[in-house]
């Protein structure tokens, strides 16, 4: 792996590293002007602003979207069964995967420089390399449905199976090891490395929120909303797991020792799928029926970006690749049904 890919990987596990030295990282939010020293000064523009990006195939569906080693983007095309990369210029290329129909859904970055990503059409997990080279993974039990995937400390590759109810680990080799999960038809759905090393995961039917050791060590903490519908999740930069309840609408907060804050959307029928920390200190969501960009701040303020294109069903974000030796100011997301790609500013920079 080059020294640029290994640099920007510890960038990307900032928050998770830190964490477990036990010193949180940007706790003190920054908010959505120009006075964190680590955001690019170029280019200039104003928080809020959007950018549209149409994709050459029709009804590709992009869906889930991170940062490659290439600081380039790429994003899972649930339609069209092709993972997606696009510059920062909003230059496309797909890659057709092997298999047909099988859905991809997650994409990750692992520790190995290559892009990782769940079938769950066909019970697979793809790796794909940055030159586009695809491998395919079958999982041991046909009807496990893969879908959250994520990159673990140990090396490794942790994802979901919602319909197996269980958490998979796969090597870079593609060796397999599952854990079935206490609750049955929990339908585990995101997963993100956080706290303590731990990998922590959504269970959408279960409502519950669980966490994982690299040793198979489960724990599962019950929402205190009921049929919340717990989807996304991710690792804040002050240290908690935040995560999206798509059914209730709102977001949640838990802490390593499990203790939860719920915050409720303006509209609760918004369903929030995706979050994401941002470069100004706060987390950034999609709305897939809000058809928004929300933005959560530490102490719970939030605010919301009306989409451009209408009914779009953002379903992915991720904050945008770093410039040089800075954080750039914005973040990207998927339009599933509006077939583009989205970015937005986070940050107003004169």
């Amino acid at each position: 792996m080059s020294v640029l890919a290994r640099s920007f990987l510890k960038k990307s596990l900032l928050a998770a590293s830190t964490l477990l030295l036990g010193t949180p990282v940007l706790a003190q939010e920054v908010g959505a002007t120009l006075n964190n020293p680590f955001v690019c000064r170029r280019p200039s523009g104003v928080a809020g602003t959007f950018t549209e990006f149409p994709l050459p195939t029709e009804e590709a569906g992009p869906t889930s979207i991170t940062v490659g080693p290439d600081l380039n983007l790429w994003f899972t095309q649930t339609g069209s069964g092709t993972i997606g990369r696009v510059t920062r210029d909003g230059a496309v290329t797909e890659f057709p995967l092997p298999t047909e129909f099988s859905i991809p859904q997650k994409i990750t970055l692992g520790f190995d420089g290559n892009l990782w990503f769940t079938q769950l059409g066909v019970d697979q997990v793809g790796r794909i390399t940055p030159q586009g080279v695809v491998t395919e993974f079958p999982l041991p039990n046909p009807g496990s449905a893969p879908y959250g995937i994520a990159a673990g400390l140990d090396g490794n590759l942790w994802f979901t199976q919602v319909a197996g109810n269980r958490i998979g680990r796969i090597t870079p080799a593609g060796v397999v090891t599952q854990f079935a999960l206490p609750t049955s038809e929990a339908q585990p759905t995101a997963i993100a490395l956080g706290a303590g090393g731990k990998l922590w995961f959504t269970e959408l039917r279960g409502n519950k929120v669980g966490a994982i050791t690299t040793d198979g060590v489960l724990t599962e903490y019950p929402l205190p909303t009921a049929n919340a519908g717990p989807s996304g999740i991710t690792l804040g930069w002050d240290g908690a797991m935040w995560f999206t309840e798509q059914f209730a609408g709102k977001i949640g907060r838990i802490t390593a020792d499990g203790t939860l804050t719920e915050y409720a959307l303006p509209d609760a029928s918004s369903a929030p799928v995706d979050i994401i920390p941002g470069p100004d200190g706060a987390l950034w969501f999609v709305e897939l029926r809000g058809n928004k960009v929300g933005r959560i701040a530490l102490n719970g303020g939030i605010t919301e970006h009306a989409i451009p294109t209408a009914g779009s069903q953002p379903a992915g974000i991720v904050f945008a690749p770093p410039g040089f030796l800075c954080m750039d100011a914005h973040l990207w997301f998927t339009e599933r049904a509006g077939n583009k790609l989205g970015r937005i500013r986070a940050v107003t920079v004169p």
